[in-house]
């Protein structure tokens, strides 16, 4: 990363500008070109110098309160075929794909719901669950019991 990369990195790391136009609020900010920003941007995500561009809503100001992450025993053979179906649902906000650690801990499919109340969040997972069938040997529901602060890449000075 360059003293230009670093310099939309801290323009950009609370979040991009909440305008119709927000890489060009980011380029005038760093003295930059919008399109330089995003060729920059596209190359660092390329790069894996950032990993992603989305949104991290705050669902509890969204009313949804129970927010659960529920966690399948799936078969690894088909896992990424099984998870690509979930997410197609539309039911979960997060679905992805992460490693065992045995005995204590057989899931590799998660999946985040969310509901006004847990019973709309539980209906979620047992629709997840429909469709996963006998393919899912196990899961569970995990649900927050606190909100914990989300940041992402962080420069100093």
């Amino acid at each position: 990363m360059d003293a230009a990369d670093r310099s939309i990195v801290r323009a950009t790391q609370g979040g991009l500008p909440l305008e119709p136009r927000p890489y060009h609020a980011v380029a005038a900010a760093v003295g930059l070109e919008p399109a330089e920003v995003m060729g920059r941007m596209e190359r660092m995500l390329a790069e894996g110098a950032i990993r992603r561009i989305g949104a991290v809503p705050n669902h509890y100001a969204l009313g949804y309160r129970a927010n659960g992450m529920a966690v399948w025993d799936v078969d690894d053979a088909r896992v990424d075929a099984l998870g690509a179906r979930i997410a197609a649902l539309g039911l979960s906000s997060h679905c992805y794909r992460r490693p065992r650690h045995p005995p204590h801990w057989p899931y590799n499919l998660f999946t985040m719901v969310h509901g006004r109340e847990r019973a709309e969040a539980l209906r979620a997972v047992e629709a997840i669950a429909a469709v996963l069938g006998p393919a899912a040997r196990a899961h569970e529901v995990l649900f927050s019991t606190r909100i914990l602060k989300k940041t992402g890449l962080r420069l100093a000075g």
